[in-house]
Order: structure tokens, then sequence, then C-alpha cells
């Protein structure tokens, strides 16, 4: 191997000095992302909006993901109270007197996106989502609830409109879990990963799972 894949190398890419891989790009504590999930335009967290420190959620991004071109990740920070008179934030602004109070903001947790998850150009995510490993999320769409592992959604709001493989191949993979494998492990296993064989994968699958549980 001439080149070793190095997830803390930004501008990786051979063809787009455009398409990085995030991790070594992030800067802040409460985004945690994945080695060699990338993605598909300039200064990703430019595009992790409303993710204010005094609340505290966190974007979690696993690996291998594939986010493309102005997808935008709507954290927290962007609920307002809403059972007073007005909904105004003066708490984010110089000179009114209010500090925000954390119990009067409705939270819904971190957001969390799994590994090899492909969010194509234009997708909203909003703040508390779960999207599953392996799921694909159709561009422009707006995603404001959970989505399955091995799922493909699209739409405003984003809803599942299949499943991408049978139970038991997603359990396979769900179990094998090759996004943690070795770099080594990964480049060799590539050409079943790639593999359009679905019948292929499940027979090597359960041979390879079969071989590390012994």
């Amino acid at each position: 191997m001439d080149v070793i894949p190095n997830p803390e190398k930004a501008c990786s890419c051979l063809n787009s000095d455009k398409v990085t891989y995030i991790k070594p790009t992030v800067k802040n504590k409460n985004i945690v992302v994945g080695d060699f999930s990338y993605f598909a335009g300039e200064d990703f967290e430019s595009h992790v909006t409303h993710h204010y420190d005094f609340i505290g959620d966190k974007l979690i991004i696993g690996k291998f993901c594939q986010i493309g071109n102005n997808v935008e990740f709507i954290m927290n920070g962007a609920n307002h109270k809403l059972t007073a008179a007005t909904t105004f934030p003066f708490y984010i602004f110089e000179g009114w007197e209010q500090k925000p109070n954390i119990e009067d903001l409705t939270s819904k947790g971190d957001t969390v996106v799994g590994n090899d998850v492909w969010i194509g150009q234009n997708v909203t995510i909003l703040p508390g989502v779960h999207i599953g490993d392996g799921a694909i999320i159709g561009a422009n769409s707006v995603v404001a609830k959970d989505i399955p592992p091995y799922s493909v959604a699209v739409g405003n709001p984003a809803t599942v409109k299949k499943q991408r493989f049978d139970s038991e191949l997603t359990e396979l993979l769900l179990k094998f879990k090759w996004w943690d494998k070795s770099i080594e492990e990964i480049n060799g296993l590539i050409p079943l990963l790639t593999c359009s064989d679905l019948s292929k994968l499940k027979t090597e699958l359960k041979k390879l799972i079969k071989g590390e549980i012994k």
C-alpha cells in the first residue's frame, strides 16, 4: 500500500479539494465526528447552527458518513420558549436583561448520525434526531424524526420509503460493524462491501462473523 488512508488529513479527496474529511477540521468540543466521514462542501462547522455552549447538546457523527453540500444540522438552541407571551429570545442579544433558563427551552437531546450514512445535498436535520447506521437521506429532505438503520428516507418531513436490505442482511451488517475494522481489514473487505451480489454478501458475512466468534 503506497498511501495509507489518513483520517487526520482533511483534504484527502483525489478529485476535489472541497470534499474533505470532517474530523480534523472540527474545533467545537460538542461536535464529535468519526474517522473518514466527509463533507462535500466548505467549513462544516458553519453548517451546525444554533449550537450554543450554554445548552450543551452534542452533534455526534459516526465513521465513513457521506454528507452532501449545504446539509444543515439545526441544534437545540433554535428552540424558543413556548409557554410565555413572547417567543423572542432576549438572552442571546446584548443589552436585554434576561438570562437563559435551560428548563424553559425545549431540548430534544443530542443529534446522532450512525456509521456509513449517506446524506444528500441540501438536507436539514432538526434537533435530537437519531439516524441509524447505513441509512440514506434523500436530497432536500427535512429530517424531523428518527430514521432506522439501513432505510431510505426522503421528503419534508422525511419519511422512510423502503429498507435497503432484508432484515437478515441488515442484522448481519449491524453485527459485523465493518467500519470498526482496521484500515488493513477494510481494504481487504472492499471487494465484498462494494459487491452488488447481496446473496454472496450475506453468505460471506456469516462466515466472517462466525470466524470472529471462534
